[in-house]
């Protein structure tokens, strides 16, 4: 089969016509194959493209998720139609599982986008088109996006590993590409899942949409011009943003004086763009809110729970820390002895140790546990014995800190040490081991050492 048979040259030549200047010395492709109409006729132009420009290397992923039964019959498809414009295939076999409140359909696309990620290709190019581009608009409006979302999908964007994504397509209708796979002849597959109208873009698009059409015909394009106002709008909030985050930040986190000095929507969007830097994702727009106004007017140490930690304030910063899941209250742990360093992430951090003028005889390293405290723990001192929940906010620590801060065992259940904060006076007689306790701050491995 020739690429170029009744090829439109018009298409061909908008897509050359608006190649974007970052893509230049990219001569890698690989394009996303579904076996649907539309990446049927992205590989299919691309092949166009690759007569005009033959330094071009264009090769195919499709990813098979397994999730339909018809699933091997889109792969040979895949297979037949590269073979015939003569593009090397690769097929990635993933496992698609929804877990923590996803949808299937959000987890089959991180399988694919993970998929992507693997290519050996400098670019990854896929198939969404303009109504693509307005169904995303209206899907992010309903989902009560900001200006980030709304902006809906770009057309270069980087990818892991220094590679870039592509949508070459967006200004092209689902018409235009059926009209041009339809004069090349080619064939394309139909997912069934496309007309289940459970999902919320295939009710747009087959119920919503069409009326919508009628009324306002060139709906896709006022959508789409929408999105790159939005695009715009969501650069400037960022660069602002950024700008603030830079002026807030401490050593501890965010500084709350100089938060303070901000307009109410510059400190929000300071705080989003700081949890956006930890990997996190960002709290209900109410929910962020209230601990704003709880962390400038409260009493105490107001908090914030998110899925992955906690953003809390304590004295004048905003401080966030890693969530932590003991599933249990105590843990043995392995021997010590010469000073043996030891990484607990289920405890939120690493144990160390120093060897001090005063500190834990080596053998009493071996058969160490730890424990969180439950209450009306003491701890030898010179003189007498003193509350463990004293020493611990002596220290200077957060609450949630005070809460999940390890106490050190002895072998004979003898509570040795707070770890970084103090040890028992009558168990280090002499020079010897002094036990450290550092906590894992949130999006950094810099932790808080104590």
């Amino acid at each position: 089969m020739a690429a170029s048979r009744k090829m439109p040259p018009d298409l061909i030549g908008r897509l050359i016509k608006h190649w974007p200047d970052e893509l230049s010395g990219q001569c890698s492709f690989e394009v996303g194959l579904s076996g649907g109409l539309d990446s049927v006729a992205l590989l299919s132009l691309l092949c166009g493209v690759r007569e005009e420009m033959p330094g071009l290397r264009l090769s195919a992923v499709h990813v098979h998720h397994g999730l339909s039964p018809n699933a091997d019959a889109w792969a040979r498809h895949c297979e037949q139609l590269c073979a015939a414009l003569q593009v090397p295939l690769r097929v990635a076999r993933v496992a698609v599982t929804a877990a923590g409140g996803d949808s299937l359909e959000a987890a089959a696309r991180d399988a694919r986008y993970a998929a992507y990620r693997e290519s050996a290709a400098g670019v990854v190019v896929l198939a969404h088109h303009l109504d693509d581009q307005a169904e995303t608009v209206l899907l992010q409006l309903l989902r009560g996006g900001g200006a980030k979302a709304l902006a809906a999908m770009p057309a270069l964007r980087p990818l892991a590993g220094g590679k870039l994504l592509w949508r070459p397509l967006l200004a092209l209708t689902r018409a235009e590409l059926e009209a041009h796979v339809r004069r090349q002849s080619l064939a394309w597959v139909e997912d069934e899942s496309n007309q289940d109208t459970r999902y919320r873009r295939n009710l747009l698009r087959l119920e919503v949409l069409p009326r919508i059409e009628r009324g306002v015909p060139h709906y896709r394009r006022h959508l789409a011009r929408a999105a790159a106002l939005q695009a715009d709008a969501a650069a400037i909030l960022q660069e602002v943003a950024d700008a603030d985050l830079r002026a807030c930040r401490c050593e501890a986190g965010l500084s709350l004086p100089a938060l303070a000095a901000l307009s109410g929507p510059r400190q929000r969007q300071s705080v989003l763009a700081w949890i956006e830097s930890l990997g996190w994702s960002a709290p209900e727009p109410g929910a962020l809110l209230e601990f704003l106004r709880q962390a400038h007017h409260a009493a105490g140490s107001p908090q914030l729970a998110l899925p992955a930690g906690h953003l809390l304030r304590f004295a004048d910063t905003l401080q966030a820390w890693p969530k932590v899941q003991l599933s249990h209250g105590s843990e043995v742990l392995p021997d010590c002895r010469g000073g043996r360093a030891l990484s607990l992430p289920a405890w939120g951090g690493e144990l160390s140790w120093e060897w001090r003028e005063r500190g834990l005889p080596d053998a009493a390293l071996a058969g160490l546990w730890l424990a969180l405290r439950r209450g009306g723990e003491k701890l030898p001192a010179q003189v007498g014995r003193r509350e463990v929940k004293d020493l611990l906010r002596e220290a200077g620590l957060p609450p949630l800190l005070r809460q999940r801060w390890p106490l050190l065992y002895g072998a004979d259940g003898q509570l040795l040490a707070l770890p970084g904060i103090a040890i028992s006076f009558v168990h280090s007689t002499g020079p010897g081991w002094w036990p450290r306790w550092t906590p894992v701050r949130a999006g950094h491995g810099d932790p808080a050492r104590a």
